[in-house]
């Protein structure tokens, strides 16, 4: 099998260019300087990064997935701002004896996954580089079209809470695999592999090329967001970053959670892995009271006053531990929520079966 080492930097290129589609708003795409867009209105723009290791396994994840999930995790956050995806740039770095068709797969899911959530998003630029591992980083460009941005700070008290998407199932695929697929350290291998594949295929799809309702943002924007972000570190985690940046508790309802998430797919999922699974790319969304929903939103809680959060609370980026009220609280069923979530500086947990 051809190494990268092997075939060089312009021969790895044209093969990965000859599997990528071009982007509609791009007027000059990949081989200049440059790429050249076009726009309708401001753009957006944000990047993510994923290192093999901690955010991926060669051992569990094939090049085609994870190109998908490169692109969706990406999508997402533009969605998130009520954007359209318009353009992705991409960096690959990886050791000199990693095989070209890796990368050429890696392409394929990321052209795949555009063309899919985000139909005239294309790969218009990016590198190449030699890394100990496998790394990737992903720029993802949006344009706003005349419209306001749905910033994560502007839920308001009475505002409704719903949330599209999957809810839990990836969260529980990732779980699964390091039960029956990674050894006692966690060392991920492929024994089991293919049984997982086919005996919980909902959760494993979920966990390694998520379907992000990458239409869901600019909906939810039209219907009058007040607040929108996408839910990447688990549903707990991100409501607590949504309301520490609006100032307010956001208060979900394990009830509603159960009666529209409880069941997907077929395969029952309880509320913590709903709450803290992570990495499922869905649209967290606050809208004011009595607005209709967009289709494939589902009302999850409401927005009210911020309380105090005491000795519960999570420092950092989800909850104030002080007990300043002004920075917002998560409340489940009425009792105030400390999260757990994805988090790249600790040590990772995941949910058990």
């Amino acid at each position: 099998m051809q190494t990268v080492g092997q075939l060089g930097e312009a021969g790895v290129l044209a093969r990965i260019l000859a599997r990528l589609s071009p982007a509609s708003a791009a007027t000059v795409g990949p081989g200049d300087d440059c790429a050249v867009l076009t726009s309708a209105g401001d753009i957006v723009v944000t990047t993510d990064t994923m290192i093999e290791g901690p955010d991926f396994r060669l051992a569990w994840h094939d090049g085609f997935d994870l190109g998908w999930k490169l692109a969706a995790t990406n999508l997402s956050d533009v969605a998130a701002m009520g954007a359209t995806p318009t353009a992705l740039t991409v960096a690959l770095a990886c050791p000199k004896s990693t095989p070209v068709a890796l990368l050429e797969e890696i392409s394929r899911g990321l052209s795949a996954a555009c063309a899919e959530l985000a139909p005239g998003c294309g790969v218009v630029g990016g590198d190449l580089g030699q890394a100990p591992v496998l790394t990737a980083a992903v720029t993802a460009l949006g344009d706003l079209e005349g419209r306001a941005p749905v910033l994560r700070s502007g839920a308001r008290p009475g505002d409704v809470v719903a949330y599209s998407g999957t809810l839990g199932l990836a969260g529980m695929g990732l779980a699964l695999l390091f039960e029956r697929s990674a050894d006692d350290a966690g060392v991920a291998h492929s024994d089991g592999l293919a049984e997982l594949r086919s005996s919980h295929g909902a959760e494993l799809a979920a966990q390694f090329a998520p379907r992000a309702p990458i239409a869901g943002g600019r909906a939810a924007s039209a219907a009058g967001a007040t607040a929108m972000m996408d839910v990447s570190d688990g549903l707990a985690l991100d409501a607590a970053r949504l309301a520490r940046a609006s100032r307010v508790e956001v208060r979900l309802s394990g009830e509603l959670l159960e009666a529209g998430f409880g069941a997907q797919q077929g395969v029952a999922v309880p509320l913590r892995a709903m709450l803290e699974g992570g990495e499922d790319h869905g649209l967290l969304v606050t809208f004011p009271a009595g607005a209709a929903l967009p289709a494939g939103f589902l009302p999850i809680g409401e927005v009210g006053e911020a309380g105090v959060v005491g000795e519960a609370g999570v420092a950092g980026d989800a909850l104030n531990s002080t007990g300043d009220p002004a920075l917002g609280s998560l409340s489940v069923n009425g009792e105030t929520y400390a999260p757990g979530g994805w988090d790249p500086y600790n040590k990772l947990t995941t949910l058990s079966s």
